[in-house]
């Protein structure tokens, strides 16, 4: 087999969602492929969606449930233990891929002898081919060999999982796999899975076609969504450490973990929570003042947090509530002019 799909699904019934990702993915113009669609103990008529295509394609879908809902990471893994392909890709269930997709990837393989490839994707609010909004999703300087310098880009961005293929020998012969329970489960296996790779190909051109709707999981903010983000850096730095990578990559790791464990969720909480609480505020502090406590000494936050952002994070150093209160406060002043604005546009 030369390559498994897996599709973790959860409620994605609704508007023809799921129809069209699995469209997509049977209509590709390779023959060689398996199709594993996992369904992560879905409420609505998903399940019964997917039963119906393995029925009409018993020699490409095959369908896995289970009762407990265990977020797209245990989808993942039950989907990885099934798979036979030589190569795996993952796709989001509400998205979905050109026909040439997969050949292309592959062949850009073969071409290279790459272990894995990637491409770019666009962003659309309608279900077609036509090209939204182009994201780079890797640059060029991360590709080719994977030298130490190179490892160390793609700790700092690793880039999507979803617009990727991998070699399955390198999953399984280093134990890979991603945490379970929570979303985000990509920002600890993307940049921790990049250092088992030595050769890291792209195709220059928007594949992938990533759905973006209300319902998507960067549209909610919640304390749940930026706990989970919590827990997926803790489990990071934790695997990093075990596997032995902070002595060579310290100063990436503890970056990556300082920028989602607290910078992105510190903002995105207080900016999208309607009701933000001062202890989950002090709780960020006090966990990565923990696990990283020279985290302002490291060169790439200096480089690549802004100035406002360091001089906000420096007050809560000082006092919690001070800063709480003021960036509180500026927020609303903000949003208030905002709300002028548009009330009095001549």
């Amino acid at each position: 087999m030369q390559l498994s799909v897996i599709v973790p699904v959860y409620n994605m019934a609704g508007e023809g969602k799921l129809n069209f990702c699995m469209d997509s993915l049977l209509n590709q113009t390779i023959v060689d492929y398996e199709i594993i669609a996992v369904d992560d103990a879905s409420t609505d008529g998903s399940l019964e969606i997917l039963r119906v295509y393995e029925a009409a394609h018993p020699d490409r879908v095959r369908v896995i449930t289970y009762p407990v809902n265990r977020r797209q990471g245990g989808a993942k893994n039950e989907g990885l233990r099934a798979a036979s392909g030589e190569w795996v890709g993952f796709i989001d269930s509400d998205d979905w891929v050109t026909p040439d997709y997969y050949e292309r990837l592959l062949a850009r393989a073969r071409e290279t002898g790459a272990d894995v490839v990637g491409c770019d994707y666009s962003l659309v609010s309608e279900r077609g081919f036509d090209i939204g909004t182009v994201v780079k999703n890797n640059t060029e300087d991360q590709t080719g060999l994977l030298d130490e310098e190179k490892h160390r880009k793609l700790l700092l961005r690793p880039g999507s999982m979803v617009v990727k293929i991998y070699r399955r020998s390198v999953i399984e012969e280093n134990g890979l796999g991603f945490p379970e329970g929570i979303f985000y489960e990509d920002n600890c296996a993307g940049p921790l899975w990049s250092l088992y790779f030595t050769r890291f190909e792209r195709v220059d051109a928007p594949l992938y076609y990533y759905y973006q709707h209300d319902a998507s999981t960067v549209h909610r903010i919640t304390e749940e969504r930026c706990r989970d983000r919590m827990r997926a850096e803790e489990a990071f730095l934790e695997e990093c450490g075990r596997r032995g990578f902070l002595e060579r990559y310290r100063q990436e790791i503890e970056f990556r973990y300082t920028e989602l464990y607290y910078v992105i969720t510190l903002f995105s909480y207080l900016q999208g929570v309607k009701h933000p609480r001062l202890s989950f505020v002090k709780e960020l502090r006090r966990g990565v003042e923990e696990h990283c406590p020279a985290f302002r000494e490291n060169r790439y936050y200096r480089e690549r947090i802004g100035e406002e952002e360091r001089r906000l994070m420096d007050m809560q150093r000082r006092c919690d509530i001070g800063f709480y209160w003021y960036y509180r406060l500026k927020l609303l002043a903000r949003r208030a002019r905002g709300v002028f604005r548009r009330g009095f546009r001549p």
